[in-house]
């Protein structure tokens, strides 16, 4: 008796340490709020610092101005270390809070445009008309993190 006790309280603690076979979203996982808008570039050879300059008059001075309004969260560049080693060479990011700021917003456009002006405006598009002379975008995606529970 005593063998056949240990055996199923033996079964009964090793059911709980078996791997599932696959994990379902809300009961193992969640999905973040916050929502990564991912843009990838590959960049030609020895023209990095040109675009990232183009960069500063436009997109960059854009992101520095929704950030100061609160429409994001957040923006970062990424460079790869390896410019050569595949697709993508940049990688730029925009963090919004959730999906919400992502819907088209009259009045926050509004906003921006009478912040960002006619000449930033003007700057922005005589410059973003060079990139594809120094840039390919390869890739945009909208990600969100996955929080694993205990």
């Amino acid at each position: 008796m005593k063998k056949i006790s240990i055996f199923i309280l033996t079964l009964f603690v090793s059911l709980h340490v078996v791997a599932k076979d696959r994990l379902e979203i809300f009961e193992d996982y969640e999905l973040s709020k916050e929502v990564l808008s991912v843009t990838t570039v590959k960049v030609d050879p020895n023209m990095e610092d040109v675009y990232l300059a183009g960069l500063t008059n436009s997109w960059i001075k854009a992101v520095k101005l929704q950030k100061e309004l609160g429409y994001i969260q957040d923006w970062n560049i990424w460079s790869s270390e390896l410019p050569q080693s595949g697709d993508f060479n940049l990688v730029l990011t925009v963090t919004f809070a959730s999906a919400e700021d992502l819907e088209p917003n009259k009045d926050k456009y509004e906003a921006f445009m009478k912040k960002w002006g006619e000449e930033n405006q003007k700057i922005s598009q005589e410059t973003s008309a060079k990139y594809p002379e120094v840039r390919e975008l390869t890739g945009e995606y909208r990600l969100r993190k996955l929080i694993f529970k205990s």
